[in-house]
């Protein structure tokens, strides 16, 4: 969910602080960019918004130019047209968790641990998609779990886990929530119960090796946890999500996530070295080791399973020392191709930035219609920007000197393609910015404006392809006929030396009424995910399938692909408890 985030005006990163004891669970998180930092007290006390992205007390204001522009395309007022109601009367199924099930789990867990309550319920029942809100909003979220099992140990979980397999209870494990594909759905399919497993009392560093720079992580840690845990020694994940302040270690692990620094710290799944994972069948382990050449990879099958193989409960991940210095800027290039072309030979040179990204004509129009200053005000500005891509490079090292080196080395690449220094501000705008796009989203369904997002890869030859037909497929199935624009601009944001990842965001009319809204939506990501399949493009990148992508998983692995992971499925997981309905077609 990236929008317009150079118009965030929070304040910058603060520095990496040192944590407590790194083996407690409640170890106050670092949180980059401002974001708040869950309490000493641990979860328990962050409470997160059953209608909006995460805080509930957190707003992101709209500034005045985007008010503007909504106000002249969709003929936004400023006033909220469709505030949530009450959270206690969003209709949910009845619990129907049958008694045996119950005794059983609490034997396991505890009475504490085990509840059905309405507001435990309505935390559990849906992710944070446009389409999980909207439901929220209108009042009714059709699928929920009949009860949330709190697990307090990788022991616990494998119980759990084989009591629900034996007692036909679909299992749905839940880490920090943030699923955008329909991940989270409570489905039960022909079993006779359903149950969300939140693995938030996961939260131990179980062992940390400077020394191999690996490090085991509970799955239920969040990734500001991580990061302060792993601070006390001197490192960090450098994985940094959208979703950071919420995404979970396991959940990062199960969607095979991609943060925003990846071009330097690499995608998740490349990080991780050993996996402990609950499956119906027994304790699946993958022992931490370098890479070798003991056939097929197991952590390839486990990673981006999405809980449909087992519980993951456990992490080791490659951890990196934490950065003394970080340089980031932005460069105007003369168009999206000539982007696309430096981005290209940056990914295939020894120049690799940390970060990496470029926005298209339309979005950097927006982003670039301020300039923002050194005191963080925004002003006019006055050079024309028709055409132009903006560019964000940033890069962290151990010291100011290696950085402004890589820089400087990286900038004549980005020159030689037309790029123009627009100097730190666009950089550093983004960097306070990066996280408060979602909480934009929920001030923009306020107003009753539609926005989504969606992602998908390809290879650099297929991209400008992609990228027509993709804005083609949307604007066409948004259109109302009402004379609104379907407005869609994107940006390369993850980039590799054979392609990247095209990252872009819908805005359009939508209404007071959330049931209708997303009924338009739904169609079209239908729209989206047929172009992206007839252009051979993959049609998730990072953000993971859930029952939002597994219609086009045919398309992404093929017929034999498919049954493959079925007999997985079938050895792993008989009785098909886990996560059911999700990752392949129906």
């Amino acid at each position: 969910m990236q929008l317009f985030t150079s118009m965030s005006s929070s304040p910058g990163p603060p520095p990496i602080a040192s944590a407590t004891d790194p083996a407690a669970p409640t170890a106050a998180p670092v949180a980059p960019a401002g974001l708040p930092a869950a309490p000493p007290t641990g979860r328990e006390a962050f409470p997160v918004s059953w209608s909006g992205w995460a805080d509930p007390d957190h707003v992101e204001p709209l500034g005045a130019g985007l008010l503007e522009l909504l106000r002249g395309a969709f003929g936004v007022t400023g006033e909220t047209v469709a505030t949530p109601g009450d959270p206690d009367a969003v209709v949910l199924p009845a619990p129907a968790l049958p008694a045996a099930a119950r005794e059983a789990l609490t034997g396991i867990v505890g009475d504490d641990h085990v509840r059905d309550d309405h507001a435990t319920r309505l935390a559990h029942a849906a992710g944070k998609s446009t389409l999980d809100l909207l439901a929220a909003r209108a009042g009714r979220l059709p699928e929920a779990p009949d009860a949330v099992v709190t697990s307090g140990s990788p022991e616990e979980t494998q119980a759990v886990v084989e009591a629900c397999a034996a007692l036909r209870i679909a299992v749905v494990p839940f880490g920090g929530g943030t699923s955008v594909v329909g991940g989270l759905r409570a489905l039960r399919g022909d079993l006779d119960g359903v149950v969300a497993l939140d693995l938030r009392r996961l939260d131990r560093l179980v062992r940390v090796s400077p020394e191999d720079r690996i490090a085991t992580l509970q799955a239920g840690l969040l990734l500001p946890q991580a990061d302060a845990l792993l601070a006390v020694h001197g490192l960090t994940l450098g994985h940094l999500p959208q979703s950071y302040e919420r995404a979970s270690v396991g959940g990062c692990a199960a969607t095979r996530s991609s943060g925003q620094a990846s071009s330097g710290y690499g995608r998740f799944d490349a990080m991780v070295v050993g996996l402990r994972v609950a499956t119906p069948s027994g304790e699946l382990r993958v022992a931490e080791r370098p890479p070798n050449a003991a056939g097929p990879d197991l952590l390839g099958v486990l990673l981006g399973s999405e809980g449909t193989l087992g519980v993951i409960t456990e992490v080791t991940v490659r951890v990196q020392p934490v950065p003394a210095a970080a340089r980031y800027e932005g460069w105007t290039l003369p168009s999206f191709a000539a982007g696309a072309a430096a981005l290209r030979d940056l990914a295939r040179s020894g120049e690799r930035p940390t970060v990496m990204r470029m926005s298209d004509e339309v979005e950097s129009a927006m982003r670039l219609a301020t300039v923002t200053q050194d005191d963080g005000a925004t002003a006019p500005r006055t050079e024309p920007v028709a055409g132009q891509c903006l560019v964000v490079v940033g890069w962290d090292g151990p010291d100011g000197a290696a950085v402004n080196s890589r820089a400087e080395r990286a900038g004549r690449i980005l020159a030689a393609h037309g790029g123009v220094p627009d100097g730190p501000a666009p950089g550093e705008a983004w960097r306070r910015g990066r996280f408060e796009a979602p909480y934009l989203r929920d001030a923009l369904l306020d107003l009753g404006v539609l926005v989504e997002t969606l992602e998908t890869t390809t290879l650099w030859s297929r991209l400008p392809e992609l990228r027509a037909g993709l804005t083609a497929a949307l604007q066409e199935a948004l259109a109302d006929g009402s004379g609104a624009p379907v407005i869609v601009m994107g940006h390369v944001s993850h980039v590799y030396a054979e392609g990247a990842s095209l990252y872009l965001t819908v805005v359009a009319r939508g209404g007071d009424d959330p049931g209708a809204t997303a009924t338009r939506w739904a169609g079209a990501k239908r729209a989206a995910g047929d172009a992206i399949a007839a252009r051979g493009a993959s049609i998730t990148h990072h953000h993971a399938v859930g029952t939002d992508h597994a219609p086009w998983m045919t398309d992404e692995i093929g017929p034999l692909g498919v049954e493959v992971v079925r007999a997985v499925q079938a050895r792993l997981d008989p009785a098909g408890v886990m996560n059911p309905g999700k990752l392949l077609p129906g």
